[in-house]
């Protein structure tokens, strides 16, 4: 996994992205103070408006950045977005009234929306061969990990010597750090496509999204990984506090669990991934985590929550890790950042849904029926994963172009019936039907 990091710009792109990590956590724990600050006991209500803005502008405005970004400069488009996220962060210790907050999470995470699919779109640029780029979404899924662990810890030391608005200060540094790793990293030229209208470009990624067998699959499993992760990322600490009477300490230690899992296949993934595909793989995951929210209703200690947790973590890494592989072999090189602002759009359209769901059937139907409306709700999603993606998922398909005139350049290239790795572009609109 390691060996990817003798790449120096692949090097320079993982420091800028633990850069980044890390300054996000430390703001996620100073915006919680902040909003108690605000609002005192309607904290949880700002926290979790801010959260929904969050998905919001997620959902919105990933497309709109992707096509944008194929108008400008990789490397400067990047460093604009950690610069801005840098601002914004830069002005929330000052904020006196609650809408200033939700202004400035909306151009906060409007920032993040352009910054992550580009982010995401560059490293198979950066690594062409298919290991070393299964090795990099390793890492990078272990960063990310790591950093749900480390962030508190980091600002729980932090607290114990300075008030919560220095922790903003971290974020600025961190974004500011990431930006000049990225202005010092020399990043491959992207690509470059048709030159298409803006608004279709907009669309483009969510066209070829679902259009292409494999990827309205993944579609669907995100919305049973979006189901299953739900209950942990909004019922932990009711599950802790209420259900089992413990503290704090005990919400992240249950916390850890759920990271230590992820952590775990993602050490484990390069080498499952050299022997199976990536569909059973992260059908598996998937299977995983479903089938342990599931079990949430019998947990009755900690250290069972902890292990479940775990369990439920394994899979969530083994589902998300390989998505990079799947829209890799989905789309041409020119086309990857607007799937991967798709695939950021979507993922997050299904988490918009089920963030608020685990919170309304907990708290008015209880922790075990939420746990099991979930569970239900991904194993549909799961039956439809099944359905959707081929089990025998051919990227070489026999096909022809009844459309295209004789003598066409592809067809002077191919035969009439010809065969050959096939994604949605301007030649190929439909997928074929031999698959």
């Amino acid at each position: 996994m390691l060996i990817t990091l003798r790449n120096p710009t692949f090097r320079h792109l993982v420091a800028a992205q633990l850069m980044a990590l890390v300054g996000t956590g430390l703001a996620t724990v100073a915006l919680g103070l902040l909003a108690w600050q605000l609002a005192g006991d309607n904290a949880g209500a700002v926290l979790g408006t801010a959260l929904a803005i969050k998905m919001v502008a997620y959902v919105t405005l990933a497309p709109v950045a992707a096509a944008i970004a194929e108008r400008l400069p990789r490397r400067a488009f990047m460093v604009a977005l950690d610069l801005i996220r840098a601002g914004v962060i830069a002005c929330l210790p000052f904020v006196t009234e609650v809408w200033q907050v939700y202004v400035l999470i909306f151009f906060l995470q409007a920032a993040s929306a352009g910054f992550t699919p580009a982010f995401q779109a560059v490293i198979p640029d950066v690594l062409k061969d298919e290991d070393d780029y299964t090795n990099a979404l390793s890492l990078l899924r272990l960063a990310e990990d790591l950093e749900q662990l480390a962030s508190p810890m980091i600002a729980a030391l932090l607290l114990t010597v300075v008030s919560f608005p220095v922790l903003f200060a971290g974020t600025v540094v961190g974004f500011v750090a990431s930006a000049l790793l990225v202005v010092t990293a020399r990043l491959p030229d992207r690509a470059q496509g048709e030159p298409g209208h803006f608004w279709a470009d907009v669309t483009k990624g969510i066209r070829i999204y679902t259009r292409t067998p494999r990827l309205r699959g993944l579609m669907v499993m995100e919305a049973a990984v979006a189901a299953a992760g739900a209950m942990v990322y909004v019922n932990t600490v009711v599950l802790v506090q209420a259900r089992l009477g413990l503290s704090e300490t005990a919400v992240a230690l249950a916390f850890a669990g759920f990271g230590a899992g992820s952590m775990l296949a993602a050490f484990l993934l390069p080498r499952i991934l050299d022997r199976l595909e990536d569909r059973p793989v992260m059908i598996g995951g998937a299977a995983l985590m479903v089938a342990g929210v599931a079990l949430v209703p019998l947990v009755g200690s900690l250290a069972a929550l902890i292990a479940l947790w775990g369990l439920i973590g394994f899979g969530f890494s083994l589902t998300q890790t390989p998505i990079g592989r799947i829209i890799n072999r989905s789309a041409r090189e020119a086309d990857r950042g607007a799937v991967f602002a798709a695939q950021f759009a979507l993922s997050h359209a299904c988490w918009l849904v089920t963030y608020p769901l685990a919170g309304w059937v907990g708290a008015s139907a209880g922790l075990g029926t939420a746990a099991l409306t979930l569970a239900a709700v991904g194993a549909l999603g799961l039956i439809a994963v099944l359905r959707i993606w081929p089990a025998n998922d051919q990227s070489i398909l026999p096909h022809d172009h009844p459309d295209l005139p004789p003598d066409h350049p592809h067809l002077a290239e191919h035969d009439a019936q010809h065969a050959h790795a096939v994604v949605i572009d301007d030649l190929h609109r439909r997928w074929p039907k031999a698959a």
